[in-house]
């Protein structure tokens, strides 16, 4: 079982975009590459996914527990040659003091040797006393080599090379120069979204060459072979459902796009069918049982929004109707009155008695806790009040809310929609700010398709 971590001295290095131009490179090179996120992300997986040509796995300490973790790794990396998992932050950086969710956890847990990533601008002598401090700092994580980034030019590149040969024991996989041709925009949730550039495949393919010229692959692969082996674990038996198949009409567009990959293998799992729809081009809506709308940036899309009226008003009538629908951040955005945006004010569905603001600076960001409230829809009577963890990431925030309002959730750690609630409940519309992933700690997927059921 190949694998590694990427992994860097921190946030902003070029991890991301080293690691889809290996997993590229790796996939030109006739391997089938298994790509895994650490953490709450869309975007980089988006990325990630279309370089490996296979689905990228997140892989969260707060939302999943480690048997679960390891489960999800064992089972993606089966059929594939190498595994690449992409850290998040800092190889240290995490929640708490000890470093329990920290990438070097995931990597001990996962015995994933460590490519150290490293912005080398303005470095020369001083790399050495960071590779050091770094393998001493936890002595049993594995740095197996260090790729350095934003080179300065091939002499900044033989001096750190010379420098880190002789003051450490680390191998240099390769060094990237500098190259804007190589760079993904980056926004306010991170790198701009794959979905949003019809060149992304010419992106992915100029950061592919880089790295295949300016990183020793044959090394990549053979320090990835020299893995210790996982202890297989045995697989959750998923039992198919016996209750009538369910139509899901799920938002796929420019605007919304923030699913993950095994939270919609799930629904099929749960006897649903996801009937994609688009927002932005679409004048009616699919024939469907249930709606599905996730998160994104609808704040750049807000005036075709607008412009496809016939669309909103179908997901209007839909959610007056009592039709079953769920939404998160950027669903729950579109689905307010109107959204305003850097002086432009643009009508939305209307189905929430809110209006959206987008800000400057978050509004809520991180990891939450919830506690659902005895109003939550989707759960039997017995497990309301349970505990779920998951995260927020979002600029906008509400106003205007109407006072008649019934809330899913009690916030107990984040923001939420107003610090303590999140989760707005209309008729059969759960809206909220949260962002859900199917583990085992909470499988939302199955209890949603189940209230689909119950309501129709």
């Amino acid at each position: 079982m190949s694998h590694l971590l990427i992994s860097a001295a921190h946030k902003s290095s070029g991890k991301t975009t080293l690691s889809i131009g290996l997993c590229a490179a790796l996939k030109q090179q006739g391997l089938t590459v298994q790509p895994f996120k650490k953490g709450p992300d869309y975007i980089d997986p988006m990325w990630l996914s279309r370089a490996a040509g296979r689905a990228c796995y997140n892989l969260d300490f707060h939302i999943s527990s480690r048997a679960a973790i390891k489960e999800t790794f064992a089972q993606r990396m089966q059929g594939a040659d190498i595994g690449l998992i992409e850290g998040n932050k800092g190889l240290y950086d995490g929640l708490d003091l000890n470093g329990s969710n920290s990438n070097a956890a995931l990597a001990t847990l996962l015995n994933a040797p460590v490519v150290l990533v490293i912005d080398a601008r303005g470095m020369t002598r001083g790399i050495a006393p960071l590779i050091l401090g770094y393998q001493a700092f936890e002595p049993d994580i594995h740095i197996a080599a260090v790729i350095l980034n934003q080179v300065g030019g091939y002499r900044h590149e033989e001096k750190l090379r010379r420098v880190i040969e002789h003051y450490t024991d680390v191998p240099v996989l390769g060094a990237v120069h500098h190259a804007p041709e190589i760079e993904i925009i980056e926004r306010h949730l991170g790198l701009m979204p794959s979905s949003e550039t019809a060149e992304r495949d010419e992106i992915i393919q100029r950061i592919a060459d880089a790295v295949a010229d300016q990183v020793d692959l044959g090394r990549v692969i053979e320090l990835a072979a020299a893995a210790p082996t996982i202890v297989p674990v045995a697989p959750t038996v998923v039992t198919a459902s016996s209750g009538r198949t369910v139509r899901i009409g799920i938002a796929q567009d420019a605007a919304f796009g923030f699913y993950y990959a095994g939270d919609l293998e799930r629904f099929e799992q749960a006897g649903a069918e996801l009937v994609p729809f688009n927002t932005l081009t679409d004048n009616s809506l699919p024939e469907i049982d249930g709606l599905f709308i996730g998160g994104g940036f609808p704040e750049r899309q807000m005036a075709a929004l607008t412009d496809n009226k016939s669309l909103r008003q179908a997901i209007r009538d839909f959610i007056e109707a009592g039709g079953v629908a769920y939404v998160e951040c950027g669903g729950l955005m579109y689905l307010t009155r109107s959204l305003s945006w850097r002086g432009e004010k643009h009508e939305m569905v209307g189905a929430i008695p809110a209006d959206c603001l987008m800000c400057e600076r978050p509004q809520g960001r991180g990891y939450v806790r919830l506690r659902q409230t005895a109003d939550a829809l989707w759960d039997l009577p017995s497990i309301v009040q349970k505990e779920i963890a998951a995260h927020e990431f979002h600029y906008s925030r509400l106003e205007n809310l109407g006072e008649e309002i019934k809330f899913a959730y009690e916030m107990l750690r984040g923001t939420g929609i107003d610090g303590h609630h999140d989760g707005i409940i209309y008729k059969n519309l759960l809206a909220s700010y949260t962002h859900l992933q199917d583990t085992d700690r909470y499988h939302w997927v199955a209890h949603f398709v189940t209230f689909i059921r119950r309501a129709g």
